[in-house]
């Protein structure tokens, strides 16, 4: 499973095995595991939460979001690489 980057503590990442579903991310702290949060990314570089499985604290989520908005393209081109696509596609 590759990891993206950090934001402070919480690591943002995919499943390897996640390719089949829209884009999105997992954040977590420390191991990644099956019970990470979960964010659509959307076409315009927005993010849905998904879930929070994590119990990441709103206020952290809040910044999550903000941070995570604005890798928008980064992760874009990573999903590609990882996964060996051409094509994305968004949850909405």
């Amino acid at each position: 499973m590759p990891s993206l980057f950090s934001v402070g503590t919480y690591k943002v990442f995919f499943w390897s095995s996640d390719g089949l579903e829209p884009i999105h991310v997992h954040v977590c702290k420390g191991v990644p595991s099956e019970n990470a949060t979960k964010f659509w990314i959307t076409k315009n570089g927005g993010l849905i939460l998904a879930h929070n499985k994590s119990c990441i604290p709103q206020s952290d989520l809040n910044e999550l979001a903000q941070f995570i908005s604005a890798q928008f393209f980064f992760i874009c081109s990573e999903w590609k690489k990882h996964f060996k696509t051409d094509e994305i596609k968004f949850y909405c």
